[in-house]
């Protein structure tokens, strides 16, 4: 059984979005014309193989996303542009020598654009296409292209099989529902026989400042009381099994981690 954390890249964004603290977003006049700080909004994919199927965690941005993000205008808030030719999902994956027919599951932990990114890659591919069943109802159910993150080029059409509350999808692979950042919003946990446990959370607790204790919001949530049930609720497993917690989009975590295709975890 091994864990291979794929690295793709950076958005850059306001770190605003991701961390609600009043220090950074409430300033005396003396600090009114202080830069914006902006901050490198890391994004990853986890491919998991085991005895009994391989698994990839979220399929990041698309090569497109300048275009494709268009309609939504939030491509001049987190442009997809701290990214490498080797990092985009494909190349890493190739990296590893791994295509869309050496997976069984394609599992994303909700259907923003920066995690669904890709995923039309796996479509026909033999690999089922796993999302939380609140998700998808509610990336289904809205009118309209897109509202907020979520966009329908992204994903509509696709045929994606439903979980519903903590799943266990593979021996040693639970889909944890942690909602509140959407309404289905799941974090992974896997239990490896060297390492212990590893939770990953996406974007239920964004990155370690997130986490706290206490728990900062972000401001990017559906529902904040769901979300900060979520984040105790991660913790409670973490601290119960001693596991790592890897966080969404946190740049300074991701970069002391072992990542493909030299790094894993087993």
């Amino acid at each position: 059984m091994k864990v291979h954390v794929l690295d793709c890249g950076a958005m850059s964004c306001d770190l605003t979005w991701l961390l609600l603290k009043p220090g950074r977003t409430i300033r005396p006049r003396a600090e009114r014309d202080k830069p914006v700080e902006w901050y490198p909004c890391t994004t990853h994919a986890v491919l998991v193989e085991t005895d009994e199927g391989n698994l990839l965690w979220d399929t990041s941005c698309p090569r497109d996303w300048e275009t494709r993000w268009e309609p939504t205008g939030l491509q001049e808030f987190f442009p997809y542009d701290q990214v490498s030719e080797e990092q985009y999902l494909d190349a890493q994956l190739g990296r590893l020598g791994v295509g869309p027919e050496n997976l069984d599951y394609v599992v994303l932990s909700h259907l923003h654009f920066d995690h669904a990114g890709n995923v039309r890659a796996f479509a026909g591919t033999g690999a089922k296409l796993v999302c939380n069943d609140k998700e998808k109802e509610f990336a289904f159910g809205f009118e309209g292209l897109f509202t907020g993150a979520h966009l329908k080029t992204d994903y509509e059409g696709l045929d994606f099989e439903t979980v519903s509350g903590d799943t266990e999808i593979l021996p040693g692979v639970t889909l944890i529902e942690a909602p509140g950042h959407t309404p289905g919003t799941m974090a992974m946990r896997v239990d490896l026989p060297e390492t212990g446990t590893m939770i990953f959370t996406s974007d239920a607790i964004y990155m370690g400042d997130s986490y706290g204790p206490p728990a900062t919001p972000a401001a990017i949530v559906n529902d904040l009381s769901a979300w900060y049930a979520s984040v105790e609720k991660i913790r409670s497993i973490a601290e119960r099994s001693s596991a790592t917690v890897v966080f969404g989009h946190d740049a300074e975590q991701l970069r002391s981690m072992r990542t493909a295709p030299t790094g894993y975890y087993q």
